[in-house]
């Protein structure tokens, strides 16, 4: 997982966090967009999706990949 992609999902799950704080989102969708978030943050620290490599994406650069 590359820099960026871990840095969207921390920002994504932060603001999920403070929506679902300030009460803008509740109930049911409220609670399973706090599951996702943890879910980005969890991923975010390990630097791996397990869904990433479920359907063959990365998001990391390549090493020797610079000048092609």
């Amino acid at each position: 997982m590359g820099n960026v992609d871990r840095i969207i999902r921390v920002l994504v799950a932060v603001l999920v966090g403070y929506l679902y704080y300030t009460g803008i989102i509740s109930g049911t969708i409220g609670v399973a967009l706090l599951v996702v978030a943890g879910v980005f943050v969890l991923t975010s620290i390990v630097s791996f999706c397990p869904l990433y490599t479920f359907i063959g994406v990365s998001t990391c650069k390549v090493e020797g990949e610079e000048g092609k």
